[in-house]
């Protein structure tokens, strides 16, 4: 009903209020939007400064000015956190990047980098030996992720090498740490651990010997290596002579080959020891 005159509007003039409110309402909508972007755009609201915390032991100042302020866009107001995250983990040597806007007008950003822990090999397309790698090398970080940066940069050039796969390096990675006690035992270190496309292991030795592991799980492939650890001391202490390589292989022991020993199993290569 219309208060003043007691009669209702009729239905057309009705819808025709409605639709010129509904208009008004996004005119306005429209406006606000483009007058915001117009702020958000002010020069006032410019970054006046960006504060890196967290690791920048590999990357300098001019480091991070040339790889990540080009890629930075937007000011305090309207920056896209996530695209500037992108931009400072673009940047060799970072894994994770952490941004906050801090008032007034400044950019925080906590940095996390990369901590090689092994070289990668990645096993080329269609090779069916482990043996069979691309000389490309990058590296692995202590999360089992392979990163590139410049090997130059590595300052501990005895990291070991793993040799696998495409998406094994992860994998590799738990497998050489699960083994290293072990060859700790010995007085080795593993420098080489590959494995081949259809999951067999070998490690290479510090000291050159190579012990071909087999296949299986982590689980069965360290207690296989625990219990040779275990026994070729005794071994080598009888014949004097060092390990050349090893054959863990047979199900009910395993084959060895030791400097200057030659021995012939029938059936079976010569320069070999079960």
């Amino acid at each position: 009903m219309n208060s003043a005159t007691g009669f209702a509007l009729p239905p057309d003039i009705r819808l025709m209020n409605a639709v010129s409110a509904l208009l008004v309402a996004v005119l306005l909508a429209t406006a606000a939007w483009a007058a915001m972007r117009w702020v958000v755009r002010l020069p006032v609201f410019n970054f006046r400064a960006i504060q890196v915390e967290g690791d920048v032991s590999r990357n300098s100042v001019a480091s991070l000015r040339a790889n990540a302020l080009p890629r930075l866009h937007g000011s305090f107001l309207s920056m896209n956190l996530k695209e500037g995250r992108a931009a400072f983990e673009a940047v060799p040597w970072v894994r994770h990047a952490q941004l906050r806007r801090i008032w007034p007008m400044r950019l925080k950003v906590n940095l996390e980098e990369h901590r090689p822990t092994a070289y990668w090999e990645a096993r080329t397309d269609g090779a069916d030996s482990a043996t069979e790698a691309s000389a490309e090398r990058a590296l692995v970080n202590s999360f089992g992720e392979v990163f590139q940066a410049n090997l130059g940069d590595v300052e501990d050039e005895d990291l070991p090498v793993l040799a696998g796969p495409a998406d094994a390096a992860g994998a590799m990675l738990r497998m050489w740490r699960a083994l290293t006690p072990a060859a700790e035992s010995l007085s080795e270190s593993i420098d080489r651990l590959d494995l081949s496309g259809r999951g067999s292991w070998r490690a290479t030795l510090g000291s050159g010997a190579v012990i071909e592991l087999g296949r299986g799980g982590e689980a069965e492939v360290v207690e296989r290596f625990g219990r040779f650890a275990h026994s070729i001391t005794q071994v080598t202490a009888q014949y004097r002579s060092p390990l050349l390589s090893a054959d863990l292989r047979h199900a009910d022991g395993y084959a060895v080959k030791l400097r200057g020993v030659t021995t012939q199993i029938p059936g079976k290569p010569a320069n070999r020891k079960r």
